[in-house]
């Protein structure tokens, strides 16, 4: 029955939660008053900021906090940025994500990217000029190769996976194999002549490295002639410390999948409008790359 004691005391307990929810909502921001998220490198640094300048804008105003980007020069910053508790959220390659992981990273995987078409894979592709001879990784022997990064997934360890089921050793096959730092510069490096093949990573025809560079005008992707296609590898995590507050983790997964909803327009800058939002995705979706790192790592040792 009720009674108004009983009205009372029920309106006090709903005033206590809720006064217990700001008060930790308020502690996670006295705890993290800023928070930084970073990308593994695949443009040129200015690239980057605009891509993600609206997106970043769009946490800020989500999580009520400034929300920072930083623009690491390489994939170990990223991964060391994570372990050492610098950067809340980090965008990875698989095997960037792996790498941080397999190094102490506390770090978990909340989102996953998704293509226009629903897919949850991409690939390793070879390309080369199209007024150059080559049909085939064999016809490169003693030629230079563009490799992106150590921690690059389509533009190292997948590529050097392939090349050991064919039989070839890369340091001894290749003149020289060249590490451009991002995908954008491998590009660069065959368009200019530096190396005769380079790695990449490539969607479908529609959306690529190479079709990201031809809408900014710096390549035409009808100059360049694939040679090799890897089997399909799973689509790049987003990851954030394991330690932040359950609040805040909420708030960042809620902002992530629901971009699409809440701010098209950053959405469509941050991924051209080539992509769906991001899925739930957790570690097991990535221990088959932990195990392609391992095998990578023995290659180096040999």
């Amino acid at each position: 029955m009720l009674t108004r004691r009983s009205i009372l005391q029920a309106a006090a307990g709903l005033a206590a939660l809720s006064v217990s929810g700001t008060a930790a909502l308020a502690d996670w921001k006295q705890q993290y008053p800023e928070l930084i998220i970073a990308a593994v490198p695949d443009e040129n640094a200015t690239g980057t900021e605009k891509r993600y300048e609206p997106f970043v804008q769009y946490l800020s105003k989500q999580l009520g906090v400034p929300v920072k980007l930083r623009i690491a020069n390489d994939y170990a910053a990223v991964i060391e940025g994570q372990i050492a508790g610098n950067i809340h959220i980090a965008q990875y390659g698989p095997a960037a994500y792996a790498r941080a992981y397999m190094n102490g990273a506390k770090i978990e995987p909340f989102g996953m990217q998704v293509g226009k078409d629903g897919s949850k894979g991409y690939y390793s592709v070879l390309w080369v000029r199209a007024d150059s001879p080559y049909q085939k990784i064999e016809d490169l022997k003693g030629k230079n190769l563009g490799l992106v990064d150590p921690n690059s997934t389509s533009g190292n360890n997948v590529p050097r996976y392939a090349m050991n089921k064919m039989g070839i050793n890369p340091e001894e096959f290749f003149a020289n194999v060249v590490y451009t730092g991002s995908h954008e510069n491998a590009i660069i490096a065959l368009q200019q002549g530096q190396v005769d093949a380079a790695f990449n990573w490539w969607n479908d025809e529609n959306e690529s490295l190479l079709r990201r560079m031809e809408r900014k005008d710096m390549a035409k992707y009808d100059d360049f002639r694939m040679i090799f296609k890897s089997d399909q590898i799973v689509n790049s995590p987003v990851a954030m410390l394991s330690n932040l507050p359950d609040d805040l983790k909420a708030q960042i997964r809620d902002a992530f999948f629901n971009v699409d909803k809440n701010d098209p327009e950053a959405f469509q800058v941050l991924t051209d409008g080539e992509a769906q939002v991001w899925a739930p995705t957790s570690h097991a979706d990535y221990e088959v790359i932990v195990e392609l790192n391992k095998f990578v790592d023995t290659l180096r040792k040999q």
